[in-house]
Formats: structure tokens, C-alpha cells, sequence
């Protein structure tokens, strides 16, 4: 068989993907990682077969890092690694990390506290710090609750409680190794209210001595962060970034200058060779073979935001096109679209997740949501379905999602509307 020489992309053009993650990536940046696979730059070979310690590749990956620096006003001071093990393992290594530098700094802190190791606090908004502080746990990190949203809404996920509700560790006495948060919450919708974390609400001694963790895996690039307020900000690249398999960490370099096993001695933990940044940082992510197809393309999203589309500030004003067309359809459908998120500031840009109930009625109705789900798929528009684990409908409105195919979802869902309604009326 005579191989295919030309990329057919008709179907493409007349599809809407909505899928929480892998998501959508912007059709001409494939085009061209497409082209990078077969021959790079010219070199006769594709990008997936140069050796990742090439001149070539150095390039890619010193370009990727400067275009992500200028994107979201990354300081000198902070290192930018290109890690694989997604989200997932940075539960890990974010924890042993500081763990290991808290050690370090305070080599005489389980002496004088008994033998304990320091707190880990963990700010519980939903699915993905539920299971980074249960991971925490399983490690026997001492990892404590700041809070847990679900105390605060019958059980369920759904509203972010102001921090004078919360219960942080005393930052003199305790010296808590970190606090954890995750800004936007892919499975329940839940993302912290512009402009984010509310780190000013912080006690400020807490504030300038407990090194601040962000998961900002499916919101990153969609609004301004403020990389100087934090130690450790990481995303898996597989929303708004680019393929799966490459999770990039941006971190404060003092607090992993030193080899973590320094820290051993002093109760600090060992940490996996490809886990301890110190590594990374010396090897300029090249410690082990990185999923270079994976920073490749995530670089092209880079310089096309950065290029061509206003770069964060222009996501973010596309952002909330997107999602305030949505929740309008949403809040005026007389409760038959039933948003999943309670606290209306706390509801995500990037992941809008509701059911669907009969008109008139409370209870959602899984029939209606198949159906709706089918209805969708007729006019092109994929991978609307909620998570397994809590069901419903979930919209994902990543950056590579434009305003008029949210207008496509929006048509369809107020004509599904007026179809209930006027189903109930016959």
C-alpha cells in the first residue's frame, strides 16, 4: 500500500471538540507538528528520532522555555522544567521536594519537635487535591486540612470557603513545608474566582514563610498567575499546553540549589532520582530522555498564543466570552439546565459542568442527558459527557476552543431547551 502523502482535515473543520483533556489543540500548530514528524527543520529526519541531547532539540526546548517565561512573566529566579509523570506524580514530588528543603533549612526541627515532620497543608476544593492529599497520606507525609469544600455543601463539591473559614497550620510554630491548592477543578467545575488564589487573604506571616504549591494543570494560560507569590507551580500540558506527557514545573531555584539528600539526616525524605528537581534543574530536563514530541508541540502553542492571539491577556478576554455565554444559557433556562457548581463566583471558565432536568422539576434525568449528548454529536460537537465519577454534562472551553464553536454549543443547548419546554406543554 502506497503511503498517504497528504493530511485530510475536512472532518476536522466540521468538528467541535469539547473533551476535558487530551483536548483540543489548534489545527494549524498540528499541521505543523505533523511536518516536525517526518522532517524536522529540514534534517531528514522527524523530531521523534533526533536524539534529545542534539543541538537541534536544545533549540526546541530553550525556545519553548522562553515563549512560556514571556507568556507568563517568569522571573529569572525561576527555573522551568519539562518533567514527565503528569499531574499525578507532582503530588508526589512537589511534597518530597519542599519536604527535603524544609530539612535543609531547619535541620534541627524534628529534635525539637518530638520526632514529628512538618505539616503539609492541603486547600481541598475537589477531585485532584481529594486525591493529592490522599496520595500525601499514603507516603506518611503529615498532610492536614486547611479545609475541605465538601464540609462547607452537604458533602459535595461546589463552593470555595473564604480563608477565614479555613484552618492553616501556624506558620511560627508548626513551620508548615507548604500549602497546596489546585486553581481549577477539571471534574467538578470548580475554579478559584478572578483573580485567583486568594493569597492576600493569606495571615501574612503564613504568607511570606510557607512555600504556596499550584496545580494549575487545566487552567494555566487562560488568566494571569502570579509566578512570584508561589514556590512551585505546575501543569500536565494536555489542556491548554499541548499533548499529553510532558508536565512542566516552574519553581524558585533557592529552594532546590542544594542535592535533597542533604536533608536526609535531618528526617528530610529520599526522593526518586527523577522526582528530585535538583536534577532537572542541572540537567536542563535532560536528567532521562523527555517526551520530546510533547515539548515540541506544547512550544508551537506557546509562539502561536504568544504570536498570534494576544497571548494571556487575550485568553483570558476570550475565556470569559466563552463561559458567560454559556452560564447565560444555563442561568435562563428556567432550571432545566441545573449547574453542578453552587457558588456562582466559584464556577470554572474552562470546565462548565451541569444536568439536565425535565421542565418544572429538580431531579436530573440521565435519559435527557444521553439524549442531549447525542444531539450534540449530530451538529458535531464531541465529548460533552461528565466524568464518570459524578455523571452529568461537562463542556471544557479550553483556549483552543473558539468563541463562535461556544456559539455552536450554545445554539444547541437553547434549542434542546425549548424542545423540554415544549415537550412539556403537549
Amino acid at each position: 500500500m502506497a503511503p498517504q502523502t497528504t493530511l485530510d482535515i475536512s472532518k476536522r473543520d466540521q468538528t467541535v471538540n469539547l473533551g476535558a483533556g487530551p483536548s483540543a489543540l489548534p489545527t494549524d500548530v498540528l499541521l505543523e507538528a505533523a511536518q516536525g514528524i517526518l522532517d524536522f527543520g529540514g534534517t531528514g529526519m522527524g523530531l521523534i528520532e533526533l536524539s534529545h541531547r542534539s543541538g537541534t532539540f536544545k533549540k526546541v526546548i530553550e525556545k519553548a522555555e522562553s515563549d512560556l517565561r514571556s507568556l507568563l512573566d517568569i522571573p529569572d529566579d525561576y527555573c522551568v522544567l519539562f518533567q514527565q509523570g503528569g499531574g499525578t506524580e507532582q503530588f508526589s514530588a512537589t511534597a518530597l521536594n519542599l519536604l527535603a528543603y524544609h530539612a535543609i533549612a531547619n535541620p534541627d526541627y524534628v529534635s525539637k519537635h518530638k520526632g514529628s515532620t512538618p505539616p503539609c497543608d492541603y486547600v481541598v476544593t475537589g477531585s485532584w487535591t481529594a486525591k493529592a492529599i490522599k496520595e500525601a497520606k499514603r507516603l506518611g507525609i503529615n498532610a492536614r486540612l486547611a479545609v475541605d469544600a465538601r464540609q462547607h455543601n452537604d458533602g459535595k463539591f461546589g463552593v470555595i470557603p473564604p480563608v477565614s473559614q479555613w484552618t492553616l497550620s501556624d506558620a511560627k510554630a508548626d513551620k508548615s513545608a507548604m500549602l497546596y491548592y489546585c486553581d481549577n477543578e477539571t471534574v467538578d467545575g470548580v475554579e478559584f474566582p478572578s483573580p485567583g488564589f486568594p493569597i492576600q487573604d493569606l495571615p501574612e506571616e503564613y504568607r511570606k514563610n510557607v512555600p504556596i504549591v499550584a496545580d494549575c494543570s487545566s487552567n494555566i494560560l487562560s488568566r494571569p498567575i502570579d509566578v512570584r507569590a508561589h514556590s512551585i507551580i505546575f501543569f500536565g500540558a494536555q489542556k491548554n499546553v499541548g499533548p499529553s506527557g510532558v508536565t512542566i514545573v516552574i519553581a524558585r531555584r533557592s529552594l532546590f540549589d542544594v542535592d535533597p539528600d542533604q536533608g536526609v539526616p535531618n528526617g528530610g525524605p529520599r526522593i526518586p532520582c527523577t522526582l528530585a528537581y535538583k536534577n532537572a534543574i542541572d540537567n536542563g530536563s535532560l536528567y532521562n530522555t523527555p517526551p520530546m514530541f510533547s515539548i515540541y508541540t506544547s512550544g508551537l502553542v506557546f509562539a502561536d498564543l504568544l504570536n498570534n492571539k494576544g497571548g494571556v491577556n487575550g485568553a483570558t478576554q476570550r475565556a470569559k466570552a466563552k463561559s458567560e455565554a454559556v452560564y447565560k444559557v444555563i442561568d435562563e433556562s428556567d432550571g432545566i439546565f441545573k449547574p453542578t457548581v453552587k457558588q456562582a463566583s466559584a464556577r470554572s471558565r474552562m470546565n462548565v459542568t451541569f444536568r439536565i432536568c425535565q421542565a418544572g422539576q429538580d431531579q436530573p434525568d440521565s435519559s435527557l442527558e444521553d439524549e442531549f449528548v447525542k444531539r450534540c454529536s449530530a451538529k458535531g460537537i464531541e465529548q460533552v459527557k461528565g466524568h464518570r465519577s459524578v455523571g452529568g454534562i461537562r463542556t471544557s472551553l479550553y483556549n483552543a476552543v473558539s468563541v463562535e464553536q461556544t456559539q455552536l454549543l450554545v445554539s444547541v443547548m437553547q434549542e434542546f431547551a425549548q424542545q423540554i419546554r415544549q415537550e412539556k406543554k403537549n
